[in-house]
């Protein structure tokens, strides 16, 4: 039995997405709505950023002090957290998962700043959904092209014009 490589290669393929509940954070989703944090794998390449991002930190973090040594030290921490640069102490593996989790986040959309408060103040949640994200990255992709809709809506007439080429949500 041999690898097919050419069906591999013309093969389309969609990241795995799950829907992680987050009950720490209920009180931040609106009432009547299931606390859910939906994030995917990452790819080759965004597994090769995230994997570089303790390097950017410092590297940004002596930037910056080279750039601000005229100013206070609290100004220095107060920019470099907004560019979620953190401080020199800050350990390889949170910079890493600040990534992630900034790179996976379905929905809702995390921002550096986001994730550095998830980190900060609901540690355990940030570890499990970067978890979380490391797992679906591990087991790559779904091969077959579109997303299951979750559930089936009726459609309406079709329009003459339309054609598959030319209609974004059929590829």
């Amino acid at each position: 039995m041999s690898f097919d490589s050419k069906k591999f290669l013309k093969s389309k393929f969609v990241h795995r997405i799950e829907e992680v509940p987050v009950p720490d954070l209920q009180m931040f989703f609106p009432e009547g709505e299931e606390a859910i944090w939906k994030v995917r794998g990452l790819t080759g390449q965004e597994l090769g950023r995230v994997k570089e991002a303790p390097e950017r930190q410092q590297k940004m973090s002596g930037i910056l002090e080279g750039l601000m040594s005229s100013v206070s030290k609290d100004v220095v921490d107060g920019i470099k957290a907004a560019l979620g640069t953190g401080t020199a102490e800050s350990p390889a593996d949170i910079a890493i998962r600040i990534e992630q989790l900034v790179i996976a986040s379905v929905e809702p959309k995390c921002t550096v700043d986001l994730a550095v408060k998830m980190c900060e103040v609901a540690a355990v949640t940030f570890f499990h959904l970067t978890n979380k994200i490391t797992i679906l990255t591990g087991q790559g992709q779904l091969p077959g092209g579109s997303k299951p809709s979750g559930g089936t809506v009726a459609s309406g007439p079709a329009l003459p014009s339309a054609t598959p080429e030319g209609d974004s949500s059929l590829k």
